[in-house]
């Protein structure tokens, strides 16, 4: 599969780092955005397979912008996944009710992220 794409919604550029370092060596071409609204925009440039998605942010959080992209056109297609200190499961239910796919708790490592990708069947498994 050429050219897979991940945005990182996150605004901890440390996190984002890391998530890029992450999904660069699963062979992903990352764009990344600081808030919710930032990422409506990415998306409306292009649709990614896959969003890392925080849950915490200012202007617009990530619950609001899974959201809105859910209802964007082409907005179904991604992959979402939550990567928060969001921990209970009150909130955990919210986020895949409002069509996350996945949940990490951070912090998050490579192994971790490898696990979700090949759940979700976007990376062959041990790949």
């Amino acid at each position: 599969m050429a050219g897979k794409s991940c945005l990182i919604v996150e605004d901890s550029r440390v996190v984002r780092k890391v998530a890029r370092t992450i999904m660069t060596g699963f062979q992903y071409e990352c764009r990344e955005a600081e808030n919710g609204q930032l990422a409506v925009e990415e998306c409306e440039k292009a649709m990614p397979d896959v969003v890392l998605l925080d849950w915490n942010m200012p202007v617009m959080n990530g619950l609001d912008f899974l959201h809105k992209l859910r209802s964007m056109p082409g907005g179904d297609a991604p992959k979402v996944i939550f990567c928060t200190t969001e921990n209970e499961m009150s909130r955990i239910q919210e986020g895949m009710g409002a069509g996350a796919d996945e949940y990490i708790m951070k912090p998050f490592d490579g192994d971790i992220i490898r696990s979700k990708l090949e759940m979700l069947g976007l990376i062959e498994e041990g790949g």
